[in-house]
């Protein structure tokens, strides 16, 4: 199955990409965030997620893709210099 990008997706990671590469590169979630989301991957496994739990979930996974698009463009300029 391919997935087709959504170009608002692309748009908002090279704005992100713009503002402050080195930023970009190093931004990590909170050690909070971090502890919520392994916290729901595992009672995903264990039990399932609630509706509310799943969209939560869902939020997490958007803006991981919108952040790895962006460092995949500040990586992908700098190796084009």
């Amino acid at each position: 199955m391919t997935v087709t990008p959504v170009p608002a997706f692309e748009e908002f990671a090279q704005f992100l990409a713009n503002l402050s590469p080195n930023k970009i590169l190093l931004f990590k979630t909170s050690e909070a965030s971090r502890d919520r989301v392994n916290f729901l991957l595992a009672k995903n496994a264990d039990q399932g997620l609630s509706a509310d739990e799943q969209r939560e979930m869902e939020q997490y996974m958007f803006l991981e893709h919108i952040v790895q698009l962006a460092k995949a463009k500040v990586l992908l300029k700098k190796v084009q210099k």
